[in-house]
């Protein structure tokens, strides 16, 4: 038999074990990660590069340069998660990675990485959706969550409202019409004057400042589920650049703060609208602008207030990893393996 016939007769057997570990490959932007994750819920090891210094200076992600890490870096992180782990390859059930979306080059790096090491070991692969991952993070952190339930997938890159109807099975609600809010977030940020990545230091930043100081609009959308921030972040850039043209320095604590309201109201006005209209017996937060404070706090009253449960992932598992791709990917065991002629999707969908 080739290798596509050996997977699935391998995952049939697989299905029936009562431990599972899967390793893990996430290279869908500028984070390079390994993971070993065991059922879906037990994280045996996370490891992650960054490539952050690597981008600063450019003031965002570099396409090129991102992919050329990743090749250097993808092999040293498996290696890293098998030694924190204890493991060693053979001791792997099945190999999972990210392919899609995100920046092509960088996905093709950790899909042939993946691709080779499934052949060599004759281990089943199963692709994973970056988003889904995300969403997946919060079964790592709350063993007791389960569908179904919405959740809020908010980053640098997407900014969905997602119908958690079953273990992959999912109904998108809302989405941005333009910017992502993490997209919003490191260009009002980089007007600012803030170093990349400007998301989080504008968080901080708005901590000492006041949401009140700054009107901002609020965006019109078609759909009761869906975000617009482009019109929001040039109001921003718009009043910055006036202050500055009368003559007056910016108070900028007080302008990251209201720009901060001003997103995060938006997000949270919206994701728990669509709990409550869909009747969800809980709500979820995910991705990278999951770590926003005051999104984190202005969710959890509002929680509250409806007697609604909030599962947030641990601020680790909501940047980019691997581990939520692994957990992900144990939720896909019962779907068919991927052969390999599997390829980068960098406008994949949920």
């Amino acid at each position: 038999m080739g290798y596509y016939e050996n997977s699935l007769c391998s995952l049939e057997r697989i299905r029936r074990q009562k431990t599972i570990r899967i390793l893990a490959i996430e290279t869908s932007c500028d984070e390079t990660a390994a993971a070993i994750v065991e059922n879906g819920r037990h994280i045996l090891s996370d490891a992650v590069y960054s490539q952050t210094d690597l981008h600063a200076v450019y003031g965002g992600v570099v396409p090129e340069i991102a992919s050329r890490a990743h090749v250097d870096a993808v092999d040293r992180m498996v290696d890293t998660a098998l030694a924190e782990a204890s493991l060693t390859l053979q001791d792997i059930d099945i190999i999972a990675v990210t392919y899609g979306p995100g920046l092509v080059g960088a996905l093709l790096t950790g899909v042939s990485c993946a691709k080779g090491l499934a052949y060599a070991l004759d281990k089943p692969l199963i692709p994973v959706n970056h988003i889904e991952g995300h969403i997946c993070a919060n079964y790592l952190t709350h063993s007791d969550l389960k569908p179904p339930f919405v959740c809020l997938v908010v980053s640098g890159g997407h900014s969905h409202i997602v119908q958690v109807i079953d273990y992959g099975q999912y109904h998108v609600l809302g989405r941005t019409a333009d910017d992502a809010a993490g997209e919003a977030f490191d260009k009002a940020a980089r007007v600012l004057g803030l170093p990349y990545p400007g998301g989080p230091l504008l968080d901080l930043l708005a901590e000492e400042g006041s949401p009140d100081a700054l009107p901002l609009p609020k965006p019109r959308v078609e759909g009761p589920y869906d975000f617009s921030f482009s019109g929001l972040k040039t109001a921003f850039i718009n009043a910055l650049r006036k202050i500055e043209h009368e003559g007056r320095t910016p108070a900028k604590a007080d302008m990251a703060a209201s720009f901060r309201y001003a997103v995060v109201s938006s997000l949270t006005g919206k994701a728990l609208l669509a709990a409550v209209q869909t009747h969800a017996p809980a709500l979820a937060i995910a991705g990278g602008v999951a770590c926003n404070r005051l999104l984190r706090c202005m969710l959890t009253e509002a929680c509250q207030r409806h007697n609604m449960p909030l599962y947030m992932p641990a601020p680790a598992l909501c940047a980019d990893n691997a581990a939520m791709i692994g957990s992900a990917a144990y939720y896909r065991i019962f779907n068919y393996p991927a052969d390999l002629t599997l390829n980068a999707a960098p406008d994949l969908t949920i």
